[in-house]
């Protein structure tokens, strides 16, 4: 049997929440009516995509979070460049702040929150939550067959077998990667270990990247600094910003960035993060690289078109190139190009 329930967006304990009313991500787009002033709650990817959108097309938007930054788990670097331009656009940012309860107003939905230290209060005629999601397993009766289960989902293995060695999960309902191409690359794994002989396949051998579909895109592959860190590796990291690079001044794009982490020593590629219009199909070249074991080192001998935004991976080889250029090395060079010359 395979469980996949998938998952549902997730509910926070709000003081008044349920009594004024709020969307989500799978009912914000049955509304018919554009809201003048809209409260958006989470400003993780679903967060911060849907603030802009509404935000563009006329809404005056409200972004809070508790964490002091949007997009509290990607990039830094990143996550700046998006809070620029959410500034720039006219969103409102109560990052860092606490909500404190909602109620129904004359005017509106009014919410109730404290930020650096003072009590202030937002009336709108929306709010939309988007803190994450849920699984749905509370109706499964998992007990029943012997499986375990936890807040976040339905226990399983490396190779999604749950307690119950003839179930498996797959999906929102069994990874922490919740996104659809992770829900398809699960399934395809259920469907070999569960019906096919041979070597089993593995969660811990997927290289996951992922895109949040802002304005400009972020998108991530592999490692961050600190999962290296956590892990004890020591890395080093390597930047191009896509505004020195000709495509990129075509395009007026002057805060994107390629970061590609590598392990120190070589040139084998940990992880990356692009900042760019287009970064969601960017990241490809960098994902079939990490699964490929390609090093950065082989992506400065690819051809790119010119001109093209994925330039910036090349000339961040050619970074990683330069830098292997040591002293030593260039002592030799040096020696070598005077006796050719003779």
């Amino acid at each position: 049997a395979l469980i996949s329930t998938g998952s549902r967006p997730a509910v926070i304990p709000i003081p008044g929440l349920q009594d004024v009313g709020f969307l989500t991500n799978e009912t914000v787009f049955e509304q018919t009516v554009m809201p003048s002033r809209l409260a958006v709650i989470g400003s993780g990817p679903i967060g911060s995509e849907l603030s802009q959108s509404f935000s563009r097309f006329g809404s005056q938007v409200t972004l809070f979070d508790v964490q002091p930054r949007v997009l509290g788990r990607e990039d830094d670097d990143a996550a700046e460049v998006l809070r620029n331009v959410f500034e720039s656009e006219g969103i409102n940012l109560a990052l860092g702040a606490q909500i404190t309860g909602m109620e129904l107003v004359e005017e509106g939905k009014a919410i109730h929150f404290e930020l650096d230290g003072e009590e202030r209060v937002v009336v709108v005629d929306e709010i939309l939550l988007a803190v994450g999601r849920a699984p749905n397993i509370e109706t499964l009766d998992l007990e029943a067959g012997g499986i375990e289960y936890h807040r976040r989902g339905v226990t399983v293995n490396d190779r999604l077998q749950t307690t119950n060695e003839n179930v498996f999960a797959a999906g929102d309902v069994a990874i922490k990667y919740q996104f659809t191409h992770t829900a398809d690359a699960t399934a395809r794994i259920v469907l070999q270990n569960a019906l096919f002989p041979g070597p089993n396949k593995k969660v811990s051998d997927l290289v996951v990247p992922w895109t949040t579909y802002t304005d400009p895109e972020i998108a991530h592959v592999g490692m961050y600094p600190k999962d290296a860190e956590e892990q004890g590796i020591k890395i080093e990291t390597f930047t191009q910003s896509i505004g020195e690079i000709d495509r990129g001044k075509a395009d007026g794009e002057h805060d994107g960035f390629v970061k590609v982490h590598v392990k120190k020593g070589s040139d084998q590629i940990l992880g990356a993060t692009i900042v760019a219009g287009h970064a969601g199909e960017m990241i490809n070249e960098l994902t079939l690289a990490i699964t490929a074991g390609i090093g950065l080192k082989t992506l400065a001998t690819v051809i790119h078109p010119y001109p093209t935004q994925a330039e910036a991976i090349k000339k961040v080889a050619d970074a990683y190139n330069r830098m292997r250029l040591t002293p030593t090395v260039h002592g030799l060079f040096k020696r070598w190009f005077s006796w050719t010359r003779r």
